[in-house]
């Protein structure tokens, strides 16, 4: 089993990559029997070839225009297939362990822009006050439109302390806003947790990466010490704005509370290599001759009460976990729907140092449920507490199922909710006026984050997490 988790690929919403793959040649001859080669589309492929490079007003590279056909035949697939030429390629190999260059943002392609999938904890994008669901429309003095999304991110990358200039799309905003970032080493701290009260931990996944695992196994010890060395009444799991990561990882934080050798979540494509079932044991999450970093974890991780938060900025890893909590009936799952990114990227290298990105299977939950498109309907449906324009709606709620070409659920019924919530819990929303004294409209400027707040006062969902648990342990104590 080890073997084969070695095999798959990365998760993770946009431009999250997978672990690299050898080319399974015997797919390829998994056509359809006897079916012919479309002859007339290929040459259809060669006359427009051959047209570009007698007639286009500028010579093109042969390099160039196969390239640009490859990533068009990936792009065509879905959001997340893609080629990567040989830079890219070598850069994804930096971005899962946890540090790279860049301003911090997992981003996807939507009409044409960067759609701003969530914003990486204390990062550039973070601490500007980026938000899910806004849509990137011009780079410094570069439109975005009419690039692919590997040359936007290129863009987007650079030397550590240089400026780059976004001018940013929010829906509910009436004019486009800019913003200045400067670019970082982007070193993502991927767990965090604090004592919400004595007694209630809280615990913040940002990313899944390598050592989220281990991270998760040392912030459970860290709190029961805070705790007096005494267990905990209960737990918040916060992976709202968690674009995924490492499958290996989700499985890890999965595991460290549910069963052993539970069901976590299981895959299904074409392939052989694309049908697995990864368990909560040691097998299904650690890699090559690591030790078993959840073997000393505290006992009451089976057991403690648990809230886990989600929103739309959830993604892939975010709701296998969540999904495979929710079956497991081991957590209530509270806040918004996720973002229904449930399928496999596995990264195949090429002969020629690039490589192909390309959707191979779907991930689908304990109790069968596919995650694609449709994502974890909550237990509890608890929305966040927001300004609200008299004239404007600011809750984008865009998701995997608004993307072009998105991958289709695969069930019958999807669109109907695999779980329906218990309770839907609306805070009170104070009004604005976006109108100045003069009648203009007014300029929008993001609200930034505190990298030093790992938890803030005016989190209605965490409060809300927070008041659940309270009221459970009452419960029981009775």
């Amino acid at each position: 089993m080890r073997s084969k988790l070695q095999k798959v690929g990365l998760i993770g919403a946009g431009i999250l990559v997978g672990a690299a793959l050898t080319l399974n040649y015997s797919a390829l001859a998994e056509r359809e029997a006897g079916a012919p080669l479309p002859l007339d589309d290929l040459r259809t492929f060669t006359e427009v070839f051959g047209k570009i490079k007698s007639d286009y007003v500028e010579p093109v590279d042969d390099k160039k225009l196969i390239a640009s056909a490859i990533n068009g035949m990936l792009s065509g697939l879905d959001p997340h297939s893609a080629y990567m030429d040989a830079e890219a390629f070598k850069d994804l190999q930096v971005g899962t362990q946890g540090e790279f260059g860049g301003l911090g943002i997992e981003v996807g392609m939507e009409d044409g822009f960067v759609k701003v999938v969530s914003p990486i904890d204390d990062t550039p994008a973070s601490k500007a006050g980026l938000k899910p669901g806004d849509l990137i429309i011009k780079l410094d003095e570069t439109p975005v439109k009419g690039l692919t999304l590997n040359d936007a991110v290129k863009r987007m990358r650079g030397k550590p302390n240089t400026p780059i200039t976004l001018t940013v799309l929010r829906k509910g905003v009436p004019k486009p806003f800019v913003v200045t970032l400067m670019r970082a080493v982007i070193k993502v701290k991927s767990v965090k947790y604090k004592l919400a009260e004595n007694g209630y931990g809280y615990v913040r996944i940002s990313q899944f990466q390598e050592r989220t695992g281990d991270d998760l196994a040392k912030a459970l010890e860290a709190l029961q010490k805070d705790n007096k060395g005494a267990p905990l009444k209960g737990l918040v799991l916060d992976l709202r704005n968690d674009p995924g990561g490492l499958l290996n990882g989700a499985v890890a934080v999965a595991t460290a509370f549910v069963k052993p050798n539970s069901l976590v979540v299981y895959t299904d494509g074409r392939t052989e290599d694309a049908k697995m079932k990864l368990m909560a044991n040691p097998d299904s999450y650690l890699r090559g001759n690591e030790s078993d970093y959840l073997k000393g974890i505290p006992a009451w991780s089976k057991t403690v009460p648990m809230v886990l938060l989600v929103n739309g900025g959830s993604a892939s890893a975010s709701e296998i976990v969540a999904g495979a909590l929710q079956d497991d009936k081991r957590a209530v799952v509270m806040g918004t729907q996720t973002f229904g990114k449930g399928s496999v990227q596995t990264v195949l290298p090429l002969g020629n140092g690039t490589g192909i990105k390309l959707t191979t299977a779907r991930y689908f939950t304990p109790s069968g449920r596919s995650i694609q498109v449709k994502g974890i309907t909550p237990d509890i449906v608890v929305e966040e507490a927001t300004l609200k324009d008299a004239a404007n709606d600011n809750n984008l709620n865009i998701r995997e199922g608004d993307l072009e070409n998105h991958l289709a659920n695969g069930q019958a019924g999807a669109d109907n909710p695999a779980t329906v919530p218990t309770q839907i819990i609306v805070p009170e929303t104070m009004e604005k006026s976006d109108k100045d004294k003069t009648g203009k409209d007014k300029a929008v400027k993001p609200e930034k984050s505190d990298p030093s707040e790992v938890i803030s006062k005016n989190d209605f969902q965490l409060n809300q997490a927070l008041n659940l648990l309270k009221g459970l342990n009452i419960i029981q104590s009775r």
